[in-house]
């Protein structure tokens, strides 16, 4: 089992930036991948995100990729997104979440592969 806990959500303004962190605890978490979603008012959980916890390669959906940005803190067991140049539509509830290592090749964008997740927190652009 592996359990995630995010914080720093809050509020920015557009152009703003920001860094969530989600701490990781459980057994095994060293050989797993970690990412993100997002999930927007009325909308489905999207994938942003991911890395194994090795920190390479990173993986982004075309609408982070040049703007977020993963990175792990092994020594803290901590996962960091940086978002920059934050848009409106990047408003959203952020979930932190985890998936035993392997070839995500094909699937690492749903969120059907990812078994662990955090209990989100809130992340607000305003325009």
């Amino acid at each position: 089992q592996v359990q995630l806990v995010e914080s720093g959500g809050g509020l920015v303004q557009t152009g703003g930036s920001l860094r969530l962190a989600c701490k990781v605890s459980g057994d095994g978490f060293r050989r797993f991948w970690m990412g993100w979603f997002r999930q927007a008012p009325g909308k489905e959980r999207l994938f942003a995100i991911a890395v194994p916890w090795s920190g390479h390669p990173s993986i982004y959906s075309e609408s982070v990729s040049g703007r977020f940005t993963i990175s792990i803190n092994d020594a803290t067991n901590t996962v960091y997104l940086d978002m920059n140049n934050l848009k409106p539509e990047d408003t959203a509830v952020y979930y932190c979440v985890s998936t035993p290592g392997g070839d995500h090749s094909t699937d690492i964008n749903q969120a059907s592969a990812w078994p662990y997740w955090g209990q989100g927190t809130h992340v607000t652009v305003s325009s």
